[in-house]
């Protein structure tokens, strides 16, 4: 019997999946346990496994077209069967979903409202619920049995967690966040419902039970969730309201045909008669009560006269186009995100100009004896890491109704990718050298580019750093990358006039933004941070303290 594959939910966070590509074709033989396609989601590109073995009947959705969870991608059954009755009652089930109640006039259930200051925040919370997944079409719930991991121990993406029972066969649960098994939901042998919580993954010592409290209070608040609409409005009011429109748009058009001494004419002809370069009153027209239309217009020869040049305005050369591409997942986590953090986080911003002139020498100086070649940028990161260990004040994240301080500091870097932008992360960039910085910027520069970075080079950062300076951009302020309650724009280093000792003597100046979130951060504190990292890269030798 045919069977339909639907997108599966790879992640918690995850709404919809697109085809990167497909690794089988239709007609092909599927065993349990293939490869059917890569599916990137808002995190990663992961691979899609078959549960069922068959042939591959039929497949519903092309490279690069982005797929809802649970929407139907393909469909595995024998040889020559038919599964278009099947496809097509999957289909309907998938739109009637989507369609809204109507609504019940007789019946009105009371509108739920859950008080915005009730709901539990968790936007600081460095874990992941793990769900049940739906393993097959017809499966309603996994029964655990056998937990091949244990609270406390390190999981990476790809890791076998458990194996699963479904109504069809034993499965194994993959992993697709890293860092540790913080809590477990269901012993061996109990059985879960589909998108029940299974598992907790995320870093040691995080505050998991406010994420399971969170989902508790969102299944609830989907329960109480009212049916009802308003009724939409019959045939009747609409051929009502469209029918005073089309008298009053014909009493103007005859309104305006008929003022005394105005030359009659449609307005399509009027426009053609402008670009032509024709005059209107030199125009028979052939419409009733000699009203000018189109085909005047275009028929009409223009007399040639000595003693009257006829200019004519050049008609516009070209063709308009445009080209509509489908958001990539990476570029819609960043639209939802930046509009998140813009939208919700007060932002203010406080610009500085620094003198690079020791920062120049001194780069050229230890790129004379490092074993790797040292940028403007890792420069950057070691004196801004230095600056934070001056001001902490800078280095903490907004939670709702309190702040949390870090107190290490891990530097996020913004990195220019084909698809739009990732921030891998420089972990513990203070206590790092030059060289080190360095070496491992590049190194993740290069997996980005390579789409090769995990949930765990960028993740966990507490402050953020977005160089435009190669680009040849002088200055410019950025969009703070939350949970970070600051985000600091660099510029180029320009070649200009400065004043020292009263003299005007060329010079090389960079101006830094610094976006803070002032729900988190004050102006002062701003700009203290800004007066550090200004003394430092101006005396680079104070890095070294």
């Amino acid at each position: 019997m045919a069977e339909v594959i639907r997108m599966p939910k790879m992640s918690d966070t995850m709404e919809e999946g697109v085809i990167a590509a497909w690794l089988v074709k239709e007609g092909d033989i599927i065993k349990s346990g293939d490869i059917l396609a890569e599916v990137e989601t808002d995190k990663a590109t992961m691979e899609l496994e078959s549960y069922e073995d068959g042939v591959l009947l039929h497949i519903g959705v092309k490279e690069q077209e982005s797929v809802p969870v649970d929407g139907v991608i393909a469909v595995i059954g024998e040889k020559g069967e038919d599964f278009q009755a099947l496809l097509q009652e999957n289909l309907d089930n998938s739109s009637e979903s989507t369609k809204e109640p109507e609504a019940v006039p007789s019946e009105v259930v009371p509108e739920v409202t859950v008080d915005p200051a009730d709901k539990i925040d968790t936007s600081g919370i460095n874990a992941t619920l793990i769900t049940m997944p739906k393993m097959s079409d017809t499966m309603t719930d996994g029964t655990i049995t056998t937990w091949l991991k244990k609270i406390g121990e390190e999981v990476s993406a790809g890791d076998i967690l458990a194996e699963v029972e479904t109504d069809k066969a034993t499965m194994e649960l993959e992993a697709y966040e890293e860092g540790i098994l913080l809590y477990i939901g269901a012993e061996d042998g109990t059985m879960v419902p589909v998108d029940g919580v299974i598992a907790v993954i995320g870093e040691k010592g995080a505050n998991f039970q406010l994420l399971l409290d969170a989902h508790k209070q969102k299944a609830a608040e989907k329960a109480l969730e009212p049916t009802t609409t308003s009724p939409e409005p019959t045939t009747t009011s609409i051929e009502t309201v469209v029918e005073p429109l089309k008298a009053t748009s014909t009493a103007t058009s005859t309104s305006v045909a008929g003022e005394g001494g105005r030359i009659k004419a449609s307005p399509l002809a009027r426009r053609l008669a402008t670009e032509k370069g024709y005059d209107l009153s030199k125009i028979t027209g052939s419409a009733e009560n000699g009203r000018i239309v189109r085909r005047d217009v275009e028929n009409y020869q223009p007399e040639q006269s000595t003693s009257e040049t006829v200019v004519t305005v050049p008609q516009d050369v070209g063709q308009e186009q445009s080209e509509e591409v489908p958001l990539s997942q990476m570029r819609k986590t960043i639209a939802k995100r930046l509009a998140e953090s813009k939208f919700s986080a007060p932002h203010f911003y406080v610009t500085m100009e620094i003198n690079m002139d020791k920062a120049i020498e001194s780069r050229k100086s230890l790129n004379e004896m490092s074993p790797v070649k040292i940028s403007f940028n890792d420069l950057i990161i070691k004196a801004t890491a230095a600056a934070i260990r001056q001001n902490p004040g800078v280095n903490i994240s907004y939670l709702g109704d309190k702040i949390r301080k870090y107190r290490h500091i891990h530097i996020g870097v913004a990195v220019a990718v084909e698809d739009g932008l990732l921030v891998p992360v420089v972990r513990f960039a203070d206590n790092k050298s030059l060289s080190h910085i360095a070496s491992e910027v590049k190194e993740l520069a290069k997996m980005a580019v390579e789409k090769k970075l995990q949930p765990s080079h960028w993740e966990g950062s507490t402050f953020t750093i977005s160089n435009l300076g190669m680009f040849g951009v002088e200055e410019f302020t950025a969009i703070i990358n939350t949970p970070d309650s600051c985000i600091l724009a660099v510029g180029g280093i320009k070649a200009t006039a400065v004043v020292k000792e009263d003299q005007l003597v060329p010079g090389n100046v960079m101006k830094v933004t610094l976006s803070c979130d002032h729900r988190a951060v004050d102006g002062a504190t701003a700009a203290a941070f800004l007066r550090t990292l200004k003394d430092i890269l101006e005396d680079p030798v104070r890095i070294l303290i």
